[in-house]
């Protein structure tokens, strides 16, 4: 299990890819949303963990940029979306991508956690 974790806030993207080390993940990391999109193009990642806000692009803007190597479908399996911001605007548009959206501070850390390495969200 690949995964790379996309995110700007240092203690949350070490957090984050410490407990997904301890499940068994490879994680790789990236603070800035252009270093992530080389790193989405060379590299096959099972998962990816991507904040919404960066200080540079968007999450979106990745997801966009993925289009050109992955499916719709592929897109909605690898993405999660993390963020402090979830709008109804933004909930929508991840829904048109198909991603699922965990807000921070994450409610239940095991159960994110789960989210991020099944990509699927618990009934």
């Amino acid at each position: 299990m690949k995964i790379l974790v996309i995110e700007d806030e240092i203690l949350i993207q070490q957090s984050l890819k410490k407990m997904l080390e301890k499940l068994g993940a490879e994680v790789q990391t990236a603070s800035k949303g252009l270093d992530a999109i080389p790193l989405i193009k060379e590299n096959k990642f099972d998962r990816i963990v991507c904040d919404l806000m960066l200080q540079d692009i968007t999450g979106f803007d990745i997801i966009e940029e993925s289009k050109l190597i992955y499916s719709t479908e592929e897109i909605a399996q690898k993405f999660i979306i993390i963020t402090a911001y979830s709008s109804d605007q933004v909930l929508t548009k991840a829904k048109d991508y198909g991603c699922i959206v965990l807000n921070k501070p994450f409610a239940n850390m095991k159960s994110a956690l789960n989210i991020m390495i099944t990509g699927k969200e618990v009934e």
